[in-house]
């Protein structure tokens, strides 16, 4: 896989987004019908060789804060409400993706699947993250019904 670079002026808008520089590479994988970014592809590896779990992360301020607002409900209630073969597959094809992402395998390696975990949930962020880019993951459907996020309303660029 090659990894491709954001351009200058989505480096530009995520900075913004996050409220500080990204820590490593990314693209864009992620858009509204706007243009405006809604999910990143981080490299696996931040600028300074530390493993990064989080393959797609969420950077859009609306969509995220409402993530976090469902969070604070609690995240482990998702657990009971999807097939726990569907959630380990989701898992398990998340961490292939981040291997198959790897520029430096002499670096030490993220472990675990959706946002750096091995079983049951997380982050809602990371999964509704993955979910919007187009794969396969129970929990970031609930979420994204739960959001009432149309499908059409999502650019997907890669995935």
């Amino acid at each position: 896989m090659t990894f491709r670079d954001a351009s200058v002026e989505d480096q530009s808008v995520v900075t913004s987004l996050l409220g500080r520089p990204a820590l490593g590479r990314f693209a864009v994988v992620v858009r509204w019908s706007d243009g405006s970014p809604v999910v990143i592809e981080n490299e696996p590896h931040l600028r300074d060789g530390t493993p990064m779990p989080t393959l797609y992360w969420l950077v859009d301020t609306e969509l995220r804060e409402a993530v976090s607002r469902l969070e604070s409900r609690g995240v482990h209630r998702y657990e009971d409400l999807v097939d726990a073969n569907e959630l380990r597959l989701a898992h398990a094809e998340y961490a292939s993706r981040r291997q198959a992402a790897t520029l430096r395998p002499d670096l030490a390696q993220a472990e675990g699947g959706v946002g750096g975990t091995r079983v049951g949930v997380k982050c809602l962020h990371a999964h509704l993250a993955n979910y919007l880019v187009g794969w396969n993951d129970p929990v970031g459907s609930l979420v994204a019904g739960e959001l009432e996020i149309r499908p059409y309303s999502v650019e997907r660029v890669r995935g």
